[in-house]
């Protein structure tokens, strides 16, 4: 919701209280009026004006110009018809106008639309109104038509002031989202390289040394599908432009098994261990999630050494789900997370921790020298209070 819609429905709610207050004004001393017939036809209009241009002043879009200009001429006429039907000694001895304080909506109306300079325009054209046709520069006029100016220069600021603040607002959640997605585009193609040399590695496994691998149409078919998506995934990351056959249409958010994603990791090395029930999440969060898992996997695979084995727990909580991943590797020392970051290895920062950081959850990591390393994933359930953020 737009920051300063607020302030146009207060508008619009001081000048329905205004009307009622210059009602109730005239209504309490319309008998000393020279022409009070004429007072009444004028409250009559100005009070079918104000209903009608209520929804009008209910936001910028709605308030045009012709409205505000439609407003002021309202307010200057009954300025001006005040000092034609009211007593010369009432006018002298400061008495109000037809519109009194509703005049001051018409200045607030213009504050909201085009900031202080109108407002101080419009409350000008007032000020004028007030002194060349209702009394003329007296110490009353000129006190009101300064307040008159402070306040309608003063939320003529505030709203100038809310729409910087708004278009700021809005610049920073679009890098934000475009950062996000040059994130989730280097995930995506880390992955898929990932996948590339791993075929590549289970092609070159089964030749001998000093030998080409031996020939399969549709390993070579594959591996050349790969490669051409992250070709093209690379080109739109470095153009800036949408990842190629990535985002599918959206469909409804079904619920689907994360022990079934899970297990396809589990092998001779790594064992699974999940409960006998059925552990449920929006597919499109089961699958970042089982990601994570495949990176983390793939961590000890490359890293913990031939020997090491891994072991996942899967944990189903009222309000989160947790992962944990626990090898017997060698570890790593502290800040080597940080150097492999900066070297440009983003299989821990981006893969594991940056897909907990778009779920809302938390991926958290120990390690020692000689004692192995742990990750543990948690991804709270919708409407749960359980906290967020990355750790």
């Amino acid at each position: 919701m737009s920051v300063e819609l607020p302030l146009w429905r207060a508008i619009s709610f001081f000048r329905v209280l205004a009307l009622c207050y210059a009602v109730l004004r005239y209504f309490d001393s319309y008998l000393q009026f020279v022409h009070p017939v004429a007072g009444w036809i004028y409250l009559g209009a100005l009070t079918l004006w104000t209903l009608a241009s209520t929804r009008a002043f209910s936001g910028p879009h709605r308030c045009t110009w012709y409205v505000l200009a439609a407003d002021l001429v309202l307010a200057v006429t009954g300025i001006v018809m005040s000092g034609m039907i009211d007593a010369p000694s009432r006018i002298s001895h400061g008495a109000p106008t037809l519109p009194t304080i509703w005049a001051a909506g018409t200045v607030l109306g213009f504050a909201g639309r085009g900031g202080w300079r109108w407002a101080a325009a419009a409350g000008s054209v007032i000020g004028v109104a007030n002194i060349l046709g209702h009394g003329g520069p007296t110490g009353d006029n000129v006190h009101n038509i300064v307040l008159l100016m402070l306040a309608g220069c003063a939320i003529g600021y505030v709203m100038e002031l809310a729409r910087a603040s708004e278009a700021t607002l809005t610049r920073a959640l679009q890098v934000e989202a475009a950062t996000r997605e040059r994130e989730r585009l280097s995930r995506d193609i880390h992955d898929g390289v990932l996948q590339v040399l791993a075929l590549v590695q289970r092609r070159g496994a089964g030749a001998p040394p000093g030998a080409a691998a031996p020939a399969d149409g549709a390993d070579l078919a594959e591996l050349g599908r790969l490669a051409g998506e992250q070709e093209r995934a690379l080109r739109a990351l470095m153009s800036g432009g949408p990842l190629p056959g990535r985002r599918e249409p959206e469909q409804p958010q079904r619920p689907q098994d994360l022990r079934t994603l899970l297990a396809r990791y589990a092998d001779e090395r790594v064992t699974l261990s999940a409960p006998g029930t059925p552990v449920l999440l929006p597919a499109p969060a089961a699958g970042e999630l089982a990601a994570a898992v495949g990176a983390a996997v793939d961590n000890v695979r490359k890293h913990a050494g031939p020997a090491a084995r891994a072991w996942i727990l899967l944990e189903d909580e009222p309000q989160a789900v947790t992962v944990s991943i626990r090898d017997d590797g060698p570890g790593f020392a502290p800040g080597r997370l940080g150097e492999a970051e900066r070297a440009g290895r983003l299989g821990v920062s981006q893969s594991i921790r940056g897909r907990l950081r778009d779920l809302g959850g938390t991926a958290e990591l120990y390690s020692a020298p000689g004692e192995g390393v742990e990750v543990e994933l948690t991804v709270p359930r919708a409407g749960s209070d359980a906290p967020a953020g990355l750790r």
